[in-house]
């Protein structure tokens, strides 16, 4: 199945939902430990980036200073696809909101500060609205 490249279409189609609960970003210097169940893993040179639930982060023990809400934009949008980043990036920055954004095969996922996820929706069914 291709994912969409239209611009307008993506917008349009995004369908921003939120995922339930606190999400942290931690490190560990190997392997993900036993008993977690990461939604994102990155390798870098220094170490593997997890985001997990944040009870498990606390169970496990990790440390992290990010709590965010995890936010699925429900298009399916082509991993050569060209703006979308830009423009969600673009609306939340404008009401002073970070975004981190992660693409899946099929969606895109944004983690925003947890206290403003709410804020980060409306923000983005409104440029869902506009487009």
């Amino acid at each position: 199945m291709t994912g969409e490249r239209d611009l307008r279409a993506l917008l349009s189609g995004m369908r921003p939902e939120r995922n339930e609960g606190r999400f942290v970003f931690a490190t560990v210097p190997g392997t993900v430990p036993e008993g977690l169940t990461p939604v994102v893993t990155v390798t870098e040179p220094e170490g593997r980036t997890l985001v997990v639930h944040q009870d498990e982060a606390d169970r496990a023990g990790l440390a992290y200073d990010y709590v965010a809400g995890w936010i699925t934009l429900r298009v399916h949008s082509a991993l050569d696809a060209v703006g979308l980043t830009a423009a969600v990036a673009t609306a939340l920055a404008q009401a002073g909101l970070s975004c981190n954004v992660v693409a899946g095969f099929h969606h895109d996922h944004l983690f925003v500060p947890y206290a403003a996820t709410d804020e980060a929706l409306r923000r983005l069914r409104a440029l869902a609205d506009q487009a």
